[in-house]
């Protein structure tokens, strides 16, 4: 693997960006995605978006992740579709839970430390690189 995230795992942070914090809302320290704003369709909107968070678990049984942490992964993405079916509040909660953003946390920590030697020896390799110019 060299140290370099994989395909997958750049896919899911993208993808994860995209339905969580792609949009900066103007005068409030607050970011929100996809997810938030396709979320306010009643039904449908949470439905789509459930599907599409499915892709990153499908990513991150790709890279082999353990079930254990798929099972979390799933928790987390059944959570924010559960809670987009509560009127108006459920829309509100789902800009700060964020299942996609810890989704992907969970994937990058996993895939860290499997690979955790590579990625130490690349950063000493740019350090040094860097260190001598």
């Amino acid at each position: 693997m060299e140290g370099k995230a994989p395909k997958a795992l750049l896919k899911a942070q993208k993808l994860a960006n995209l339905l969580d914090t792609a949009v900066k809302l103007p005068f409030i320290p607050i970011r929100i995605g996809l997810d938030s704003i396709v979320g306010l369709i009643p039904g449908a909107g949470d439905a789509l978006m459930l599907f599409v968070s499915l892709r990153i678990v499908w990513l991150g049984k790709s890279l082999g992740m353990p079930k254990a942490l798929i099972a979390q992964m799933v928790k987390n993405s059944a959570i924010d579709f559960g809670l987009g079916f509560i009127p108006f509040v459920g829309d509100i909660v789902d800009i700060f839970y964020k299942a996609n953003q810890k989704n992907v946390r969970i994937m990058e920590r996993w895939w860290i430390s499997e690979n955790k030697y590579e990625v130490d020896k690349v950063t000493q390799q740019a350090l040094s690189e860097w260190s001598a110019e």
